[in-house]
């Protein structure tokens, strides 16, 4: 092979993106709808086609460049950080009843949407909760929305908690972590369907590196590091 053929091959491998494997049947009900609709009317073929690349577009899975230096703290999903607050994390996380900062990340419906792991450590704790649809920008979106709820103790005894939570239009969280289970910083653990938002817990006293309204990506963009006493970042939008 030419380096001609060498480079047009690394382009198109540059622009088509992996989908996550969750997606695909997905795919496959809009491109047999957009048949269908081809067949009533022509016209409503394009439509279909549009949704079609959409779902495609929407199911992405880009692959990601992790820091992997001790202490650091990385963001678990693509999106926008709605609010940072100090709370007291959901019961079931057994994270005590003392405050810690709150990192809300709302996930629109063209984010990607596949989940990362934001620090090495195991999960030491999990727990699902059935609850309701409301819209994920919604502070009560914490504790009344659906969710899964992930701990992760690091291998300095540092615990934190990942709250992955449904939207308005979000009805399937889906998780592929175990308790007990190792796990590295930026790893793909699962993916929310169409529109959500992730909720991170910090350990005591660290100091978020994130503002909001600032845009994250997930597994690249630092939102801690447990092993610096940098002062709370500030920002303006330009």
């Amino acid at each position: 092979m030419s380096n001609q053929d060498n480079h047009l091959l690394e382009t198109v491998k540059s622009v088509i993106v992996p989908v996550h494997q969750a997606g695909w049947m997905f795919i496959a009900i809009f491109a047999f709808v957009s048949m269908l609709l081809t067949l009533i009317w022509h016209p409503l073929g394009w439509i279909g086609l549009i949704a079609t690349s959409w779902c495609v577009y929407f199911f992405r899975d880009p692959d990601r460049i992790t820091p992997m230096r001790e202490g650091l703290i990385v963001s678990p999903a693509d999106g926008i950080v709605q609010k940072i607050t100090k709370c007291v994390p959901p019961s079931e996380l057994d994270l005590g009843v003392a405050e810690r900062t709150r990192i809300s990340i709302f996930l629109n419906v063209f984010n990607v949407h596949v989940n990362r792991i934001p620090v090495e450590g195991s999960v030491s704790k999990m727990y699902y909760y059935a609850g309701k649809f409301l819209n994920a920008a919604l502070d009560k979106a914490s504790e009344e929305n659906e969710r899964q709820s992930i701990k992760i103790t690091t291998p300095d005894g540092a615990t934190l908690g990942v709250v992955q939570i449904a939207g308005l239009v979000a009805r399937r969280i889906l998780c592929d972590l175990k308790e007990g289970q190792s796990v590295k910083t930026g790893e793909r653990f699962g993916i929310i369907r169409f529109g959500s938002r992730v909720d991170v817990y910090l350990p005591p006293d660290a100091i978020p590196l994130v503002i909001e309204g600032q845009s994250a990506t997930g597994g690249e963009t630092i939102i801690c590091d447990l092993k610096s006493s940098e002062s709370p970042r500030v920002g303006t939008k330009h």
